[in-house]
């Protein structure tokens, strides 16, 4: 089990390490047509300066997932992003929805792994 957890925190991380470091580096052009939703979308993220603060974030927690540190920290912090990230291509995008989903399901199996740590938070006292 615990070679598996590395595998997955290992792919979660370079997963967030690139995402972040080609949006930082403009590594990747889109080439496609982007639908009309996704344009509206990413016209009011420009406007309210969200997207450098989240793809800091994703640097953040790869950098975590692939040293290894902290990861009970990283799973929290990138979740809400990752249910955003499978909200818009779920309404705005759903051709390329593999990638979201992909990022979910990993992000969950970190979660059930570390559900120990979590389990504190939820106690009734």
């Amino acid at each position: 089990m615990k070679i598996t957890m590395i595998v997955v925190r290992t792919l979660l991380g370079l997963f967030l390490l690139f995402a972040s470091v080609s949006y930082f580096f403009n590594l990747v052009e889109p080439s496609v047509k982007m639908p009309e939703e996704t344009i509206t979308y990413n016209k009011g993220l420009a406007v309210a300066h969200i997207l450098p603060i989240v793809k800091a974030i994703e640097l953040i927690c790869g950098l975590l997932f692939v040293t290894g540190f902290y990861n009970t920290l990283a799973t929290i912090l990138i979740f809400p992003i990752t249910v955003n990230i499978v909200l818009f291509h779920a309404f705005a995008d759903p051709a390329n929805m593999g990638g979201a989903i992909l990022l979910l399901v990993l992000n969950l199996v970190m979660a059930w792994f570390y559900r120990k740590n979590y389990a504190p938070l939820f106690a009734v006292k």
